[in-house]
């Protein structure tokens, strides 16, 4: 049995060291720094690859694994598959309980019950956000949120270019971490249509 540790912040920019420090007893560690609305990240793809049977995957949070119930719940059934556990450091431990397979669905209950209160949680930011704007609106004080990124940001100017050469929105988040939906705003703005021309 190894343990194995699953760490992953948004962006570049973002440190891992909180999460590093909480899998400091782990064998190995895998990280990402992209986006989790996607599962197309190398090194989660690689430690999915990597685990064996017995082995127990570690993360800090759920959210480290993917930010949608569908998505979790892939990662958490490849998990499954290979005959490998998934243990969550921020929800209750489990390792007192010696039967295995008890363990385990009691680790599946919770992880399941953490996921829908999580996703309605995120539904509930997200009506008080909606209704925030309304009341901004109404008077007169929303002006909408600021641009992730600028004209000349060298992130944005790659994945214009990668873009138009033939790569697919996949490819694009693969290789510069944005993620595809605020790629697709992106290329509806001016800052698109003056890339296209210069060129």
């Amino acid at each position: 049995m190894t343990k194995i540790g699953y760490a992953r912040v948004s962006s570049k920019e973002q440190n891992l060291d909180r999460q590093l420090q909480a899998l400091e007893g782990v064998s190995k560690v895998f990280s990402d720094k992209l986006s989790g609305a996607t599962t197309e990240r190398p090194q989660l793809q690689a430690m999915l690859d990597y685990i064996r049977e017995g082995d127990i995957v570690v993360v800090s949070e759920l959210d480290r694994l993917g930010r949608n119930n569908k998505d979790l719940t892939d990662i958490m059934n490849a998990i499954q598959q290979k005959n490998a556990t998934l243990e969550v450091l921020n929800l209750p431990s489990m390792s007192g309980i010696e039967d295995d397979n008890l363990r385990r669905l009691i680790n599946n209950l919770v992880i399941e019950l953490y996921k829908y209160q999580a996703k309605s949680e995120r539904k509930r930011i997200r009506e008080r956000q909606a209704q925030g704007i309304v009341l901004a609106k109404e008077n007169g004080k929303f002006k909408g949120g600021k641009p992730k990124f600028s004209e000349n940001d060298p992130r944005l100017q790659l994945a214009f270019k990668l873009y138009l050469e033939g790569a697919t929105e996949k490819d694009v988040e693969r290789q510069t971490g944005i993620n595809r939906r605020t790629f697709q705003r992106y290329r509806k703005s001016s800052i698109f249509i003056e890339h296209k021309k210069a060129i």
